[in-house]
């Protein structure tokens, strides 16, 4: 039987996942951008901006979550 997992776990996780995603999704864009596609490029790059903002809330909210000894 498999581990039962808090919330703050799975919420971790979900959150390294996001990063590790942006990482490639930008290693994608370099490559893109490589080939001349700059339109394709800076369209993406505005998604991985609101990323990036996004992780900063998340983070703190973890941190909020680890410090009340939630889930």
């Amino acid at each position: 039987m498999a581990a039962e997992y808090s919330l703050q776990e799975v919420l971790e996780r979900i959150y390294h996942n996001q990063l590790a995603l942006e990482a490639a999704v930008m290693e994608l864009t370099l490559w893109v951008e490589q080939r001349g596609s700059a339109e394709v490029g800076g369209n993406v790059r505005g998604a991985l901006e609101a990323i990036g903002e996004n992780a900063g809330h998340i983070k703190q909210g973890l941190a909020r979550l680890k410090n009340l000894n939630i889930g």
